[in-house]
């Protein structure tokens, strides 16, 4: 929602800038970031809860072009592939790891300009990104059944009233070019602001296509559109509007079976999405003791998926389309200074909240090459609907001590109706879920002063059941029960040395109770598996995130993360007694450790000079079997001209080494006995681009 904008502090908020140069003599102080993790924005300093921040400078210094490219600077943060992009997300050890024809129910949020992108991770193109803010733990208060595990939202550049025009073009290797521009500025005076902005990214890929002679069968091909508006329609009303188009056409050829980075296969797949997306939203200052504000959203996505399934020239493939139209809205109405109840100890949040979600589906797997009855064609639609009420409380005991009571009571329903054939016999499929939810959430602050935030907070985060639509499966597997999680987590963020110092530390200690996991077993003899979604497990998921962001002198300046992570399930009952359990092991995509160390050097005003190491510790593919990937470790750098306060020079490098490292696998009998098989993230690539700035 936006900001609300009647408090002078809140608007105090709003225009920080940050400040990143200073005269030798002085001390250089980090700028205060405003985020939106709650329902109030604020700093993330002062916001209680696990949060990373990604910049647009951070963005820009590594020529990052999609959201998997920046998130191993987020502590115990996973990214799983099997496309064209990382497009599945995980948090502490939670999240859906891919989707082919079944309907599945995320278990980290995807919100862009306060959009729900969740399970549309191609969308999340970076140019004109301004912040990516990554949320650790259950955000259920606020962000539903969609934010079991976290919530990522990005927030793109607003409106200003000054004139302002960015061109950016750059070129790398693998015939990577990029080229976009942006511009806003007044439109009607002090009514009507405006920005827009259209963004191309293009490559061949990392893969080589031996069978078809051809180096661009994993291509990147994305263009992204976005425009925003901000009317002040009166002294107390504004309202802003969202426009965005993303046309993703990318190839999809990233598995071999000698593990390396030369396909073999005669169909290499395809990996698409074209959505349109629109919002509005209204920040009314009612009264002084009252605002309202108001979001609703519109989404249209029509996607396709497919590969090649035996990565050779047996003809074997599958293909997965999707239409989909996403309606929201929100309603909520916040106390101001004058609002607030119990002695004017307390703010209050009230609001309701409707999301309808209409999916139609396309899916055609054809396996033939084991047996004339090995193909699938299935064709349905999976509609849910959301209706929620929402509150919450911040009771200020004293100056220091904030005691944030909130709770949120949903009902979902689910309709799923499926017709086609299943291995070559006639099937069909209904069914229908309805069933109220309910998260909520218990915390205490402490602001020692302006400098330390102490707080513990108690969460429950809750995430619908759903359907499992194989045919193949028996009656009392066809539906899964909603997963509930109660999570603890205590935190200190801090500011040392003047501001040059910022701090953040969080330890978290979460069970999940009817754990919805995911099954894949192998029919022998076929290239189809059983797959289907069950509460098999009991899990518990405890760790630590720490964060620190310094400048050592006004010329250096050291950015360090480090994320611990104990996630295994405590017991594991898959309702198929022959299949692989995963009871006492880490959970899939949960690596034990994170981190990333990453120095700045303001060498002059001219040139500034980063570099950063990131990696993770191995873990498991999947939770149907024991693969895992391996330790690793990237290495990044970069370096910036600036030339006449408008033009700026970046060399830059990512995976600098060159080093292979695994962001999906699998392990099954692809015509060659049980085998490990990987898809590769990207390898070194280098480039240069330049900015333009008015």
């Amino acid at each position: 929602m936006k900001p609300i904008t009647k408090p002078l502090s809140l608007i105090g908020l709003l225009l920080a800038t940050p400040a990143l140069a200073a005269e030798d003599d002085e001390v250089v102080k980090l700028p205060d970031v405003v985020v939106s993790a709650d329902f109030r924005p604020s700093t993330a300093q002062k916001t209680a809860v696990s949060l990373t921040e990604i910049d647009k400078e951070t963005i820009e210094a590594r020529s990052a072009q999609h959201l998997e490219e920046v998130l191993n600077l987020a502590p115990n943060v996973n990214v799983s592939a099997g496309a064209s992009r990382g497009r599945f997300f995980q948090i502490r050890g939670m999240g859906i790891l891919s989707q082919y024809d079944n309907p599945v129910n995320p278990s980290v949020g995807l919100i862009i300009d306060g959009i729900d992108f969740s399970r549309l991770g191609g969308a999340a193109t970076l140019f004109d990104i301004d912040a990516i803010e990554v949320l650790q733990g259950p955000q259920g208060t606020k962000f539903g059944p969609n934010a079991i595990a976290g919530a990522i939202t990005m927030r793109s550049a607003e409106p200003t009233k000054e004139f302002k025009l960015r061109a950016q073009a750059g070129i790398g290797e693998y015939n990577t070019r990029n080229f976009g521009v942006a511009v806003g500025g007044t439109i009607v005076e002090n009514q009507l602001l405006g920005r827009a902005s259209i963004y191309t990214h293009k490559s061949d890929g990392y893969m080589q296509n031996d069978t078809l002679g051809r180096d661009d069968t994993q291509k990147q091909d994305e263009l992204t559109f976005r425009s925003k508006f901000k009317l002040f329609a009166t002294e107390d009303l504004t309202l802003d509007f969202t426009l965005m188009h993303v046309n993703v056409n990318n190839g999809y050829d990233a598995f071999t079976l000698d593990n390396s980075r030369r396909s073999r296969s005669n169909q290499p797949g395809a990996d698409t999405q074209n959505t349109n997306a629109f919002a509005v939203k209204a920040n009314w200052q009612a009264s002084n003791a009252v605002i309202i504000q108001s979001e609703a959203t519109y989404l249209n996505s029509s996607s396709t998926y497919s590969f090649d399934g035996d990565w050779r020239t047996l003809d074997d493939n599958e293909k997965h389309d999707r239409d989909r139209d996403n309606y929201s809205f929100e309603l909520r109405a916040l106390s101001d200074k004058a609002g607030r109840i119990f002695n004017h100890s307390t703010d209050w949040t009230v609001g309701i909240y409707r999301f309808v979600q209409d999916e139609h589906f396309k899916s055609r797997v054809d396996y033939r090459s084991f047996g004339p009855d090995e193909l699938t064609q299935l064709s349905g639609k999976y509609k849910t609907e959301n209706t929620a009420v929402f509150g919450q409380l911040d009771s200020h005991f004293t100056d220091k001590l904030t005691l944030v009571s909130g709770l949120r009571i949903e009902d979902f329903k689910a309709d799923y109706a499926d017709s086609g054939f299943v291995s070559s016999v006639p099937s069909s499929m209904q069914k229908r879920l309805d069933e109220v939810l309910f998260g909520a959430k218990l915390g205490l602050n402490y602001q020692a002063n302006e400098d330390h935030l102490l707080y513990t907070s108690l969460s429950r985060g809750y995430k619908p059941g759903g359907i499992n639509n194989k045919a193949n499966l028996p009656q009392n597997q066809r539906q899964f029960n909603t997963e509930y999680m109660w999570s603890f987590e205590t935190g200190l963020k801090s500011s040392w040395l003047d501001g040059s110092l910022i701090t953040s530390v969080a330890a978290f200690y979460a069970k999940r109770l009817d754990a919805q996991t995911h099954s894949s077993a192998q029919i022998a003899g076929t290239g189809n598996f059983i797959e289907f979604y069950d509460n098999a497990a009991r899990a518990t998921h405890q760790g630590v995130e720490a964060s620190l962001d310094w400048f050592l002198t006004d010329r250096f300046r050291v950015i360090g993360s480090l994320g611990l992570l104990d996630a295994k399930f405590d017991s594991y009952q898959n309702p198929d007694p022959g299949a692989y359990s995963a009871q006492g092991r880490q959970v899939a995509h949960a690596p034990r450790y994170t981190f990333n160390l990453g120095s700045e050097f303001y060498a002059s005003a001219a040139w500034t000079l980063r570099a950063n190491v990131e990696g993770k510790d191995a873990f498991y593919f999947s939770d149907s079997h024991d693969a895992k990937s391996n330790v690793y470790a990237l290495l990044n750098a970069s370096a910036d001209y600036n030339y006449d306060k408008h033009w700026k020079v970046s060399v830059w490098a990512r995976n600098l080494l060159d080093k292979d490292y695994a962001t999906r696998g699998f392990f099954f009998d692809n015509g060659f006995g049980d085998q490990r098989y990987v898809q590769y993230g990207e390898p070194r690539i280098a480039g240069v681009t330049v900015t333009y700035n008015h």
